[in-house]
């Protein structure tokens, strides 16, 4: 059994190529770094996230299968 994405995090050592939010625009953002935006949704978007992390060129989005409360920490 696959297991759900939850949550994304970025961390640090983002070189802000915009990567991940042209392959995924619904969830991450460039401003500076790349950053998740506030309220997206990542259950919804997981195969677009799960792309975005494996094309980030410093492999600095991280995979999380955890329970939202968890991400929110």
């Amino acid at each position: 059994m696959k297991k759900q994405i939850t949550c994304v995090v970025i961390e640090p050592g983002c070189i802000s190529c915009g990567t991940c939010a042209v392959v995924c625009p619904a969830v991450f953002e460039v401003r500076g770094v790349s950053s998740v935006k506030q309220g997206a949704d990542i259950v919804a978007n997981a195969e677009a996230v799960a792309q975005a992390a494996e094309m980030c060129p410093v492999s600095v989005i991280k995979l999380i299968s955890t329970s939202v409360e968890q991400c929110n920490e």
